[in-house]
């Protein structure tokens, strides 16, 4: 499994990881049984929120006895994106992890709180050895902008963003935007809402070939793609064990350039859109 640094400066975390989004509402034990198989496998880059229903349950079952092998996320919703209430919904989630720290935290996507107020409350939180590191989620590059006159340099480990073939609008701003600042991009949704490229498109014939010269599978094409540049890792999610072995082999895939400009043209980036695209 390659590894990529996460922020400036921060430690080395699985390109591959797991995102947990609906997790919660499917078989519990397929779910536990997709999240230890995708560890195993080197996907130790573990996202949740407070917003995903008991994923932070599920996951808390799924790393019992191995909580210092997993880089693990959370997020704080902007309704309780408060200074005091980002503390509170911390420690929330922490408990429902059962776990004494997160790896990163994040504000899920920007609300009416002040962003000062948040960055103030994570670094109390990381001070309080509560969490090591955090960032955003769904952060367009004025966002960034904004964001960056308050907080430190270095100090925003990532930005978690809707990113697959079919929607790639944070190549024009975003990526460059991270990539100059030492930013941590985060796919979450790579393979789409239910929209992967089916084999008898234009696009997703374009995968099977290459994904047959690799002897691998049209979804572990997509994420090598998506990963290509140095700033970017992705969290599919995976409902059983063998999904999981099946995402975490992408760690290790790599495209030439003939074939990422292949890609390229079948899925075309289009046009810079006057908002960042979001779940």
């Amino acid at each position: 499994m390659q590894t990529k640094a996460f922020g400036k400066n921060g430690p080395q975390v699985s390109v591959i990881g797991q995102g947990t989004w609906y997790l919660d509402r499917g078989d519990r034990k397929a779910a536990i049984a997709a999240l230890r198989r995708g560890v195993d496998d080197g996907m130790t880059h573990v996202d949740t929120a407070e917003m995903y229903g008991d994923a932070e349950l599920v996951i808390a079952d799924a790393i019992a006895g191995q909580r210092d092998k997993v880089f693990l996320v959370s997020k704080v919703l902007p309704s309780n994106a408060s200074r005091r209430g980002t503390i509170t919904a911390c420690e929330r989630s922490l408990k429902r992890l059962k776990t004494d720290r997160l790896d990163c935290y994040l504000l899920h996507w920007r609300g009416s709180y002040p962003l000062a107020d948040t960055v103030a409350a994570f670094e109390e939180l990381k001070a309080a050895g509560k969490i090591r590191s955090w960032g955003v989620s769904n952060f367009d590059a004025d966002d960034l902008d904004d964001l960056f006159e308050i907080a430190d340099e270095g100090t925003i480990a990532c930005n978690q963003v809707l990113y697959h073939l079919q929607e790639r609008a944070i190549e024009h701003a975003v990526i460059p935007w991270c990539e100059r600042h030492g930013v941590a991009v985060v796919a979450y949704s790579p393979f789409g809402h239910n929209d992967f490229p089916s084999p008898a498109s234009k696009g997703g014939a374009a995968l099977q070939l290459i994904a047959e010269a690799h002897k691998a599978t049209t979804r572990q094409v997509a994420l090598s793609f998506l990963t290509r540049a140095p700033s970017v890792l992705a969290i599919p999610k995976a409902s059983s064990a063998d999904h999981a072995a099946e995402n975490a082999a992408a760690g290790d895939l790599k495209l030439s350039d003939a074939e990422i400009a292949a890609i390229d043209k079948a899925f075309p980036r289009g046009p810079k859109p006057r908002g960042l695209p979001m779940l």
